[in-house]
């Protein structure tokens, strides 16, 4: 589903399984820092197809099982900026992106990106860290050209920015820094040259 920061309208893709089964979460907004409600689809409050139209007996059941969600219901599809998922996988042209680990046991490692598609944890990853509390595959970074999203892949113990966890992919700039683990790591972004 999409959400949509109510004070900065930057938008964000949210997987519905993140909920779970809960009717609604708290999140922030990677841009603005603002925290907002989002509410799961499948609590929407919808009368019973059998019941008359004055009967609200199921409007305030919280514990109706998971139903298929109307796609007429949620906002239109964002442009290719918001999410970036429309935009091919590639790396911006005559710039130099690496990850820096400020913290954790592998500090002072950097790590430079040559691929538009990276994972991070500590096995089987393309960045693998010699951190106990990181997931085996725990966050990746997509490239597409000048946008680049950090995507949590489930992990354990969440990806972090600001001490918050992340909920789906968020758009990172030059000298953002987020955790994993224990290992708190920085994007740097330069012109190669």
């Amino acid at each position: 589903m999409i959400i949509e920061c109510p004070s900065c309208h930057s938008k964000y893709q949210y997987d519905e399984e993140r909920f779970e089964r809960k009717p609604s979460k708290k999140i922030k907004c990677a841009k603005c820092a603002n925290i907002f409600d989002i509410h799961n689809p499948a609590f929407a409050p919808k009368p019973a197809p059998s019941a008359p139209v004055g009967d609200r007996t199921f409007a305030g059941n919280t514990q109706r099982p998971k139903m298929p969600v109307d796609t007429t219901e949620q906002s239109p599809l964002p442009s290719p900026r918001d999410t970036g998922k429309s935009e091919p996988l590639k790396l911006p042209v005559g710039r130099r992106l690496s990850l820096a680990v400020l913290d954790g046991p592998d500090a002072g490692m950097v790590y430079r990106i040559e691929k538009p598609r990276i994972s991070i944890g500590r096995a089987s990853a393309d960045l693998t860290l010699n951190d106990t509390e990181a997931s085996r595959l725990h966050a990746a970074i997509e490239v597409r050209d000048q946008l680049i999203m950090l995507n949590d892949l489930g992990s354990t113990n969440g990806t972090l920015i600001g001490g918050e966890k992340i909920l789906g992919a968020t758009e990172i700039g030059d000298k953002a820094e987020f955790q994993v683990g224990a290992t708190t790591l920085m994007l740097i972004v330069t012109e190669d040259g």
